[in-house]
């Protein structure tokens, strides 16, 4: 029994490792995108970059945000995870024109870092030109769930923003249940999203303090935590267990019992 049990938390280890490319989070997984009124690395003169990458961005059918959080839509402004933030950094050398374009999730986590150069030395087409090199690396638009904003009861409704070949505003209902655990430190809500996922969030948040997906075995996920991290997590005597990487690589069980 003993030799199945640590055959058993191999197999799971191994099928975490190999899941880890696939539910890591990507550019195109988002819709929404903020780009800042003006890049901070470029003190005097940004040579129209914010406008240029916009429009860069909205040919790969994104959604770029206003600059004012209030004329945002409900789903990003409900919940900024839904959101990834870019910015465009000078990496200028002396004879040569470089940026470096990032987006980073609602954490700060940078998920994409894409450089450019371009030998054109003057400013005003060079810098352009190095962002154009910069985004080939950014692909389409290919959003997935939208993350729920807080639930207010037991049951409640959300907006899931699917993606279309045919139209950019696609979308369609589903109900969520809610129901609380709590590892006697923190009492979190688990968001049933689909099928396929759901969330635990800290009770009044609606950001995630992890997201579930399902696996090929039934009751084991894999687990994205808050700090970019991902692990596993399984249901075990109506309880959900997380295995929390710890910093010497071991992994501590983490128990949210049911309330």
């Amino acid at each position: 029994m003993i030799k199945m049990t640590k055959m058993k938390k191999i197999s799971i280890l191994l099928l975490a490792v190999c899941s880890t490319a696939i539910f890591g989070q990507n550019v195109s997984d988002y819709k929404y995108i903020s780009v800042p009124v003006k890049f901070q690395t470029f003190k005097n003169n940004s040579y129209g970059l914010e406008a240029y990458l916009s429009k860069a961005l909205k040919n790969k059918s994104y959604v770029v945000l206003p600059a004012s959080v209030d004329q945002w839509p409900s789903e990003a402004k409900d919940n900024s995870c839904n959101v990834v933030n870019a910015d465009v950094l000078n990496d200028k050398s002396l004879f040569t024109n470089k940026v470096i374009l990032q987006f980073k999730d609602c954490n700060n986590k940078v998920i994409l870092e894409s450089k450019g150069r371009s030998d054109i030395k003057e400013f005003e087409e060079g810098f352009p030109d190095a962002l154009k090199q910069a985004l080939v690396k950014v692909g389409v638009s290919s959003p997935k769930a939208m993350l729920p904003a807080q639930a207010q009861s037991s049951n409640v409704t959300h907006t899931v923003q699917t993606s279309s070949s045919e139209t950019t505003t696609a979308s369609s209902s589903v109900s969520t249940t809610t129901s609380n655990y709590s590892n006697g430190k923190s009492d979190l809500q688990k968001i049933q999203i689909d099928a396929n996922q759901f969330i635990l969030a800290k009770s009044g948040s609606s950001v995630p303090f992890a997201v579930f997906k399902t696996t090929s075995k039934k009751d084991v996920f894999i687990v994205k935590m808050a700090d970019g991290n991902t692990t596993i997590g399984y249901f075990e005597n109506g309880n959900i267990v997380i295995d929390i990487p710890q910093a010497d690589g071991r992994y501590s069980k983490e128990v949210f019992a049911g309330k």
